[in-house]
């Protein structure tokens, strides 16, 4: 049991690691003792949280556009320059938009659909032959992919194309479970809820103690919440599950 949770000698990259969610889960991926890739679209953003997370492991970042499919092979190609093997994608980079449904434009729909669902399976692909070639039966590679409560359950938010956009990142990680079950690769989604992050921070400036009120467990998520979690299906202690989704939500989703 010591070792169960220990990644040591194992490679991640986290997308959108430079903030919010995706820096919580850098740093306990460091912390379980594995070399962590942050990516995000700001030079300026990935050098800072690397200086943030070096004290806690081996930190590298490397600055990219997402959003772009040829961006998305150029962050595999760079990091395949920087380490020998990749056991572990986290597919965390995501974008939001609220408008009402009169004047919710089509942009919004392109904008969030492109990083929230195409380039998890554009980064999937990118980085493929890395994660076949570090799997074994006995130790898989894994692939996380970061959904939400609001594709879970219908949000209160008019946040059409970030809903739409999570569900269907929760039924690609089952279709890609599926798919490369037979190549040792798990592909697992956690859908959190509310966390005090920088994308979260105007809604939850109006409306904290609303999903307070509607969580049975009576707070937001803390970044031990959302880390444990992505350690645990990263660990020797999920070898064995694919194509789950985790909720990390406090009870939210079963409240609305």
């Amino acid at each position: 049991m010591s070792t169960l949770f220990d990644l040591s000698g194992r490679t991640a990259v986290v997308t959108g690691g430079s903030r919010g969610i995706g820096l919580m889960i850098a740093q306990g991926l460091l912390e379980a003792g594995a070399s962590v890739v942050i990516s995000s679209r700001k030079t300026e953003a990935c050098e800072t949280a690397r200086v943030q997370l070096a004290k806690f492991g081996e930190v590298t970042a490397i600055p990219a556009d997402l959003s772009r499919e040829e961006e998305c092979h150029r962050l595999a190609d760079a990091v395949r320059a920087r380490h020998d093997e990749v056991h572990i994608l986290v597919n965390n980079a995501g974008a939001t938009w609220g408008a009402p449904i009169e004047d919710f434009p089509a942009t919004a729909w392109d904008k969030v659909l492109d990083l929230n669902l195409k380039s998890p399976f554009f980064l999937t692909q990118a980085f493929l032959p890395d994660l076949s070639k570090t799997a074994t039966t006995q130790s898989p590679s894994r692939i996380i992919n970061i959904g939400s409560v609001d594709g879970l359950s219908v949000p209160s938010l008019p946040n059409y194309s970030y809903a739409a956009s999570k569900a269907g990142l929760h039924h690609l990680t089952r279709v890609l479970a599926v798919e490369l079950g037979p190549r040792s690769i798990t592909c697992n989604t956690i859908a959190p809820g509310p966390f005090s992050t920088k994308m979260m921070a105007k809604t939850l400036e109006e409306r904290s103690d609303d999903f307070i009120a509607q969580t049975p467990l009576g707070r937001l998520g803390e970044p031990d919440d959302i880390a444990g979690t992505v350690v645990y299906l990263s660990s020797r202690a999920a070898g064995f599950v694919t194509g789950a989704l985790l909720t990390v939500d406090g009870g939210l989703a079963l409240n609305r």
